[in-house]
């Protein structure tokens, strides 16, 4: 089974039968709106980071400071896109694990932020297919959508990515005014170590290939 094969345009964007909560690795993909070139620029097969670039880095290497039961996989800013890989891992918690709630990322309210004052766009983008088989009987490539009366349960995949892409828009919205991320995001359930490494490879040698990659644009 492809892994982003347009079978994730489905009635619900949920996989209901996966505790987003649990244990496990997921690849986790987000747009700006439109994709433009918000982030910076490839110059001989590498990006190059402008502030609002630096900005959605810097606050996705943070996130395991707010969530401690998050470890990182690999990562990178593209020029209209991130791709990094997040590892669910609750095993490893300290006993005297900070509360959450006292946390400056607040994990309880998870909605993008106040999307009636921040321009959307619902389109739908394709993720590059990367040959990634699960063993389940449906697509796990699926998207996440954000409006204004869903709630994530806290510290799930769905409530960080939210809290991210509302931290990075905040910021980014003092340099830029008109920064805004696509409403949706991908996800992908990574299910065995050969996935893995596929997914790591490919997000390490995405600025090395962003004339062949599907989310490529020529124009900012």
């Amino acid at each position: 089974m492809d892994k982003f094969d347009n079978k994730y345009r489905i009635p619900s964007a949920r996989l209901q039968s996966w505790d987003y909560g649990a244990n496990g690795a997921y690849f986790i993909t987000i747009c700006t709106q439109n994709r433009e070139h918000f982030f910076g620029k490839i110059v001989n097969g590498e990006m190059q980071l402008n502030e609002l670039g630096q900005l959605a880095e810097k606050y996705w290497l943070e996130i395991p400071t707010h969530f401690p039961f998050i470890e990182l996989g690999n990562f990178v800013v593209m020029p209209n896109h991130t791709h990094g890989i997040l590892i669910i891992n609750r095993d490893t918690l300290p006993v005297d694990t900070p509360n959450l709630d006292t946390l400056p990322i607040n994990t309880t309210t998870v909605e993008t932020p106040n999307l009636n004052t921040f321009p959307i766009n619902t389109t739908t983008v394709e993720t590059p297919n990367l040959g990634v088989s699960t063993n389940l009987g449906v697509s796990t490539a699926r998207l996440r959508t954000a409006n204004a009366s869903k709630k994530w349960n806290p510290n799930t995949i769905g409530s960080i990515i939210n809290q991210y892409k509302r931290i990075v828009t905040i910021n980014s919205r003092k340099i830029h005014a008109d920064f805004a991320w696509q409403s949706r995001f991908h996800d992908h359930i990574i299910r065995d170590e050969q996935s893995f490494e596929t997914i790591q490879n490919y997000i390490a040698n995405n600025p090395m290939n962003w004339e062949k990659d599907k989310f490529y644009s020529n124009h900012g």
